[in-house]
């Protein structure tokens, strides 16, 4: 393993992470936006929004240290009329800039509803590109056989829709916990209904909740920038009610369906890849012996593992858990989350790995 290709891997796998999740959110809003009203929607889905901010930004901090003189990054973006390298830079500075933008009005409620989502469409556009200049990079590259190949933009839009639903998902069951640790649960009824669990403390607990809501709703308005930013933490982490949970869990039953597939599709691109590059050249062969020993055949089985995981673990659980008791499916599907990165970052090193040209 070449350590100098340490950070590209992490670039490219949190990039395609961050695109993922967020092209993964514009669906489900739009999909949402039919049936449910926008506070509902607003209410499962905004943690996610400024869960890709954070990730992108550690992806595009990392992919520095790949330069060895990062004072001559602009001499590489000036080329981007025939550069690909410089289009992924300028694709990935946009893609960070819009998604701030989005995530900060829509944080602050700024600006119309219509402007927030064509500013989403913008950002996930800027995405597109970022995600197809990374595979362009390597596959316009023609003397490496392991990389001139349809393979290679399959598995970074394989890794970008897998890691992104899961983020989602993940991001949607971290926030159920929090939500659960903040106040408990509350039913579909009114605001100060209570969960089913109809104890005391729990009265209580709500209760005190909502009296904090009140004192501050009648803060005056000039309390400054981190009362605002208080009060919107506060909405965030309101207590998930039985209806928005409901809804919850049929998001999380797609996004297992459409992760079991992928990984699934990622095995069977994966051998068939190998098998194309042991009947190529002599390099190809090289190759070839480099994508076939055992690290390869655990990030298959860490594929597969996602997959069985997805298909059954996480889609059962999601189809019979109550939201009182949702800690075992959080648990489930973080750890299948872990599953399905450690296997792409293994995927990645060996993509680096095959970097064998020919005539060297």
């Amino acid at each position: 393993m070449n350590v100098h290709d340490i950070p590209m891997v992490i670039f490219t796998v949190v990039s395609q992470m961050a695109v993922g999740t967020f092209i993964a959110l514009g669906v489900i809003q739009l999909v949402l936006g039919r049936r449910h009203d926008a506070q509902v929607r607003e209410h499962v889905m905004a943690p996610v929004t400024y869960a890709v901010g954070p990730v992108l930004v550690l992806g595009l901090i990392v992919s520095i240290f790949h330069v060895n003189d990062v004072t001559h990054i602009h001499n590489v973006v000036r080329g981007w009329q025939s550069s690909w390298l410089a289009r992924e830079i300028l694709f990935g500075l946009a893609f960070a800039v819009a998604g701030f933008a989005f995530a900060l009005l829509n944080w602050f409620q700024r600006g119309s509803a219509a402007l927030r989502q064509w500013l989403a469409a913008l950002t996930a556009l800027l995405g597109v590109g970022l995600l197809w200049s990374e595979a362009m990079i390597y596959y316009s590259l023609e003397a490496v056989p392991a990389w001139h190949t349809w393979v290679v933009p399959f598995e970074f839009v394989a890794t970008a829709v897998l890691l992104g639903v899961l983020a989602v998902g993940a991001a949607m069951m971290v926030t159920t916990e929090v939500r659960a640790r903040v106040a408990p649960p509350l039913s579909a009824g009114a605001a100060g209904a209570v969960a089913p669990t109809g104890d005391a403390e729990a009265v209580d607990a709500v209760d005190a909740v909502d009296a904090e809501r009140d004192s501050e709703a009648a803060a005056p308005a000039a309390s400054g920038l981190m009362a605002q930013i208080r009060g919107r933490i506060r909405e965030i982490n309101a207590p998930t009610t039985e209806h928005e949970w409901t809804l919850t869990v049929r998001i999380l039953k797609a996004i297992a369906v459409v992760g079991a597939v992928v990984a699934v599709a990622i095995i069977v691109v994966s051998t068939i890849y190998v098998g194309d590059l042991s009947q190529g050249n002599a390099v190809a062969r090289e190759s070839a012996a480099v994508l076939s020993g055992g690290r390869m055949l655990v990030r298959l089985l860490l594929a597969g593992a996602t997959a069985i995981l997805l298909g059954f673990a996480v889609y059962r659980l999601a189809m019979t858990t109550r939201l009182a008791n949702s800690r075992t499916l959080v648990r489930v599907v973080l750890v299948t989350g872990a599953l399905a990165v450690s296997g792409e970052v293994l995927g990645r090193l060996l993509h680096y790995e095959a970097m064998l040209r020919v005539g060297f």
